[in-house]
């Protein structure tokens, strides 16, 4: 049976045990929001965001609070709210629609939180830095390999072109600089798709009903990116269409670069992610901190870093992503490529 004293003593441990729980540190670290539109694209979970944290680890202790919005506008706009209330310091906006992303920017400002726009453009200007890459030559780069290759197209063959998300600002000038170089090389586009989120699954299917249209007056697919590659080779190896086509592709995606080590795909287009995740890190730790951004120029009023690109094929896949270690011979190489590689001379 307990005493007076006992239980006196009891309640002053509880009591104390309170004020300790009470009083545990906080995290004080800073915190900088990385908002990523979608993973259709594998390149966002696969570089971009593991280089980004990385680099944010390398920089200091700072707290990374990440979201992907999986295509969804308003999903996007939810996890921003969410990141400002949890008082990130910088958002590290991608966004999923450049014209609902105003209010994102807005929301933030309106909170003296800088943004740093990676990769897309959101519209309306507010930001406080931008990393991305020359879209419209990318097309160009596209464009133009893709026309060396399929040539000509006499009679009535044609091309199809299967394009990005027609909310991405990107994919517009990824169209706009390719079609520049296909007309120029008097390529004739039998028919042209603007593909909903990027989704492999609907370039497929676009493509299977485009190959019951014209069946083997398709002589190239123009692709945007290799997701969109992947399902319009899909729709073509269902089809049995033989020979299969010229493929364009983009972003250097693992697959993409095996489908162009078997011949499915030609082209992809290698782009310096891994270089555009550290400087947004670092950007995102000097705005935290109350500094500036260097950066060589402007766009729309933004400064802003506009990283080189390049095209790949089965000749360049060496001297590319290899070389600069996005990917190693063993990682492309797998058993189910390994015959392709030695015939290729990737090994």
């Amino acid at each position: 049976m307990s005493t007076p004293l006992g239980r006196t003593a009891l309640v002053l441990v509880l009591a104390l045990l309170a004020t300790l729980t009470g009083c545990a540190p906080a995290d004080t670290r800073t915190t900088i929001a990385l908002l990523l539109p979608e993973s259709k694209t594998t390149r966002y979970e696969a570089v971009d965001r593991p280089v980004f944290e990385s680099r944010l680890q390398e920089l200091g202790d700072y707290k990374v609070l990440y979201s992907n919005a999986d295509q969804d506008a308003a999903k996007q706009q939810s996890q921003a709210e969410a990141a400002l209330a949890s008082g990130a310091a910088v958002l590290v906006l991608d966004p999923v629609d450049a014209e609902a992303a105003r209010s994102i920017v807005a929301a933030a400002n309106a909170q003296d939180v800088p943004v740093i726009a990676y990769d897309r453009l959101p519209s309306g200007g507010g930001l406080a830095y931008y990393v991305s890459f020359d879209n419209e030559r990318i097309g160009e780069l596209q464009g133009s390999a893709f026309a060396d290759v399929v040539g000509s197209t006499p009679g009535d063959s044609g091309i199809l072109m299967v394009n990005g998300s027609p909310t991405d600002p990107n994919a517009r000038e990824f169209e706009t600089g390719a079609l520049r170089e296909i007309e120029e090389a008097g390529l004739t586009v039998l028919a042209s798709f603007d593909t909903p989120d990027w989704s492999p699954d609907q370039a497929q299917n676009w493509t299977a009903g485009q190959i019951t249209r014209f069946g083997s007056r398709i002589v190239g697919v123009y692709a945007a990116n290799d997701g969109t590659a992947g399902g319009a080779i899909a729709a073509l190896r269902a089809a049995n269409v033989s020979p299969m086509p010229v493929v364009s592709g983009q972003d250097a995606e693992l697959a993409g670069l095996q489908r162009i080590v078997t011949g499915d795909q030609y082209l992809t287009i290698y782009k310096a992610m891994r270089t555009q995740a550290r400087l947004a890190a670092e950007a995102a730790v000097a705005l935290a901190n109350g500094e500036e951004v260097d950066a060589e120029t402007t766009v729309d009023g933004t400064p802003a870093t506009i990283l080189p690109a390049s095209v790949v094929t089965v000749d360049t896949i060496m001297s590319t992503v290899v070389e600069d270690g996005v990917y190693t011979i063993d990682q492309i190489c797998t058993s189910d490529y390994a015959a392709a590689c030695a015939a290729a001379g990737l090994q």
